[in-house]
């Protein structure tokens, strides 16, 4: 497409530039109330209903649903019996009705141009819309007379059809809201409107069944509300990472059960990994910054920096007690000795993070480096010579065998 575009406007012999439209966003709104059940309009009426908890909850903003307003719609109906004895076809009073409502080309004209230019019957502007004018037009019968449509149609007064939206082959009804305010996560809005729509009454009698990863597996028996929006990017996202943060945990194990020989020190070396939360939450939290995917890039990079560190101090106690130092001693120098490149390598890593703490979408890698590497540095120092010494402190003929 880009190519044809800029060939055309070589042609042309202008300067095309072509811009490329980024997709758009993967959900309708953050927060999206997905209502389903058998019948149409019960779910009209429930997604009504759940639209009217919408609005009463503060904070909940720009609030819409899928269906539309009841309109007025007029059903002309063909008396297919009198349309018969007078030998109108059908296709002749829908062609004539057409015409007058939208007009159609009755033959077209050739001149001198490429094209032929057609012509076209309609009613004059004055009398698009009306309904008289509409059925006084008039259709020939087999014996050549013109009969009037009014004569051949009944008026049949209904209302405007409800659209039907389906997600995944079931038929669905929305509704969409947005969050505004000092508090602007949408699951705040989520959760506070839980129990007031959990109360409402459904049009069987039952119980509105909710629902926050899936869609009901039985649409057909009862009507159910499946939670979507942000809510569900939050929690495949979350859950991804979490898995990949799993993964990572396991691998590092399994690397530094090799390096080491033993399935207790790595236990030791990977206990200070969950001490980033104390420092990752309060960074957020003093900041006023939410926590966010990137945040748990972050909380994933720490833990192999903090495995890092961990090995420069439990490899520095094997190598000093083997070398005929005493346990307690090798204890306390391994944080003496391997604290200044620890704290170094810690500040260039928040250094760099500082770089990208004003960014919108890698802020929370940024908090959760600076602030993860701070706090646990420190505390590694500490926890780290500590567990050791409470692991080993009675199996010192561990630490002395080769490594």
């Amino acid at each position: 497409m880009r190519p044809a575009l800029q060939q055309i406007g070589q042609r042309l012999g202008a300067n095309v530039k072509v811009v490329e439209v980024p997709p758009g966003p993967p959900v309708l709104a953050p927060i999206v109330a997905e209502v389903y059940g058998p019948e149409a309009e019960g779910r009209r009426q429930i997604a009504q209903a759940v639209r009217a908890v919408f609005a009463k909850t503060a904070g909940v903003v720009d609030i819409d649903d899928s269906s539309i307003q009841d309109a007025p719609r007029t059903l002309l109906l063909v008396d297919r019996r009198k349309a018969a004895l007078l030998g109108v076809p059908q296709q002749a009073i829908v062609s004539t009705l057409r015409a007058g409502l939208t007009g159609e080309a009755a033959t077209y004209l050739h001149d001198q141009g490429k094209y032929p230019a057609a012509a076209v019957l309609q009613l004059p502007p004055g009398q698009h819309g009306d309904m008289n004018a509409l059925l006084q037009l008039a259709v020939r019968s087999a014996s050549g007379a013109l009969v009037p449509i009014r004569e051949l149609v009944t008026l049949s007064d209904t209302l405007r059809e409800q659209p039907i939206h389906h997600k995944d082959l079931l038929a669905v009804n929305y509704v969409v809201a947005d969050m505004a305010g000092k508090v602007d996560s949408p699951l705040y809005g989520m959760f506070e409107m839980r129990g007031d729509i959990a109360a409402l009454a459904m049009p069987d009698g039952g119980a509105l069944t909710e629902y926050f990863i899936n869609q009901p597996s039985d649409a057909w028996r009862g009507y159910a509300l499946k939670w979507d929006g942000e809510w569900q990017i939050t929690y495949e996202t979350f859950r991804d990472m979490g898995a990949a943060y799993g993964v990572g945990l396991i691998l590092i194990y399994l690397l530094v059960v090799a390096h080491f020989g033993s399935y207790l020190t790595p236990l030791v070396i990977m206990a200070p990994i969950p001490l980033t939360i104390i420092g990752v939450m309060p960074g957020h939290a003093l900041l006023g910054s939410q926590y966010t995917a990137t945040s748990m890039i972050g909380m994933i990079a720490l833990a192999g920096i903090i495995v890092r560190n961990s090995i420069l101090l439990v490899d520095f106690i094997n190598l000093q007690v083997r070398a005929g130092v005493p346990f307690e001693r090798a204890i306390v120098q391994s944080a003496i000795t391997r604290a200044q490149p620890i704290v170094l390598t810690g500040l260039a890593a928040m250094l760099g993070a500082f770089f990208i703490l004003d960014d919108p979408i890698f802020n929370g890698l940024a908090i959760s480096l600076i602030f993860g590497i701070a706090v646990s540095t420190v505390l590694t120092l500490v926890v780290i010579p500590t567990l050791y010494y409470g692991a080993y402190r009675h199996r010192l003929d561990v630490l002395h065998a080769p490594a």
